[in-house]
């Protein structure tokens, strides 16, 4: 029986995907915590310091951002950690366009300044003081305007997508689009090779990246001075991105006319200039269901065959080929999950060489790596290697 516990509210669909091999128990609840556990399902939760047993063999991430966990000490100690990238995306999207409108049309500050007349005693007709009052929030429409995306994953391709049908240019800008990626944006997107040459075209400028060590921070005065006068910006993706005293100087300044985001600190709120959202960009209840059905199904599918997808520190792999006429389950798997091997499927083959190994499979991703190799032999001893962190035998049935 595979023990899964749970950090956070994980929506019942994906929990149901999970057959009578597993238990679920709410890892958050129990006074054990998550020991004991094969896998932990989780959303927000920090885990940075947890301790996490020999028994741990993954963490699904019900999202797509990674940061509440260590991504270096997992892979140190052999637990594949996964991501959702995709399944949240549509629902971030949308309050993305919704931001540019808002933003445009000044709507957080006039329902806030109209919501304060029902109690103002030099109020007496409601109606009357709207319309007069009204035109302070008069604001322009985003059609023919211009959004800058600063990367085109899931999430800036939706966006994109979104804002043309509704008659804006669309630039974007990732250093890691492939050409293949970049051709089928062709007629979407007019991709630029350098943000120093997008940024000044824009009237907003959406971030959709990941928090890393090169991209903290990134979003600073000396990049803010090259933005268009009187630019929108928008971050649904991570608070660390943007350096918070440069953009409140760019507010002060004009610089910027607008900040638009779901991360809330305490020189952000109330600051009018701001729209600030209580992280909602993946709070639907599609977003939800998607993102734990993914998690649920990799990690099912991880510990039951050692296939790897969606992994943000191990390389992706899977080993379907079976020899013809052979059953599935006349077989063994054996992976081992390796750092600083460059051949990681000849590892395995040295390591089980009195082994019939069938058709064994190597990937490497950065200075980790994991193999997958097929045996009918029965394994009793597993050696003991420099640059292997686990070793799995994996009977399938």
């Amino acid at each position: 029986m595979y023990r899964i516990s749970t950090l956070n509210k994980i929506a019942p669909i994906g929990l149901s995907r999970f057959s009578g091999k597993y238990e679920i128990f709410d890892g958050a609840a129990q006074d054990t915590g998550i020991a004991g556990s094969t896998a932990v399902l989780v959303r927000s939760q920090a885990m940075h310091d947890m301790e996490f047993d020999d028994q741990l063999l993954a963490i699904a991430r019900a999202g797509a951002g990674v940061n509440n966990i260590p991504l270096d000490r997992c892979a140190d100690q052999g637990i594949v950690v996964f991501n959702t990238p995709g399944a949240n995306a549509n629902s971030v999207a949308e309050l993305v366009i919704c931001s540019m409108i808002m933003a445009a049309r000044n709507v957080d500050s006039a329902i806030s300044w109209e919501g304060g007349l029902k109690d103002d005693p030099k109020v007496e007709d409601i109606s009357k003081t709207v319309e007069k009052g009204k035109s302070k929030f008069a604001g322009f429409e985003i059609k023919g305007k211009t959004l800058g995306l600063v990367g085109l994953g899931a999430v800036g391709r939706l966006t994109a997508a979104g804002a043309c049908a509704l008659g804006m240019k669309v630039l974007g800008f990732d250093p890691y689009l492939s050409e293949a990626q970049a051709k089928a944006l062709e007629g979407t997107v007019e991709v630029r090779n350098t943000l120093a040459e997008m940024l000044p075209e824009c009237d907003f400028v959406s971030l959709h990246l990941p928090a890393t060590d090169g991209t903290k921070g990134m979003i600073n005065a000396a990049l803010i001075d090259s933005f268009k006068d009187g630019a929108v910006l928008i971050n649904f993706s991570r608070d660390k991105l943007v350096v918070e005293k440069d953009v409140l100087a760019a507010l002060d300044s004009g610089k910027l006319r607008h900040y638009s985001t779901d991360f809330a600190t305490p020189g952000i709120l109330g600051d009018p200039r701001v729209t600030c959202t209580p992280h909602l960009g993946a709070s639907t209840e599609e977003a939800e269901d998607n993102c734990a059905i993914m998690a649920a199904d990799q990690l099912m599918n991880y510990i039951e065959t050692g296939a790897i997808k969606n992994s943000v520190n191990f390389p992706a792999i899977s080993l379907d080929m079976l020899p013809p006429g052979e059953n599935e389950a006349s077989f063994t798997t054996i992976e081992i999950l390796t750092k600083g091997e460059p051949e990681p499927a000849k590892l395995l083959s040295a390591m089980f060489a009195d082994k019939s190994i069938y058709a064994a499979k190597g990937a490497v991703r950065g200075e980790y790596g994991c193999a997958l190799g097929l045996t009918k032999d029965e394994i009793t001893e597993v050696p003991a290697v420099e640059g292997v962190v686990r070793v799995r035998v994996i009977k399938r049935d």
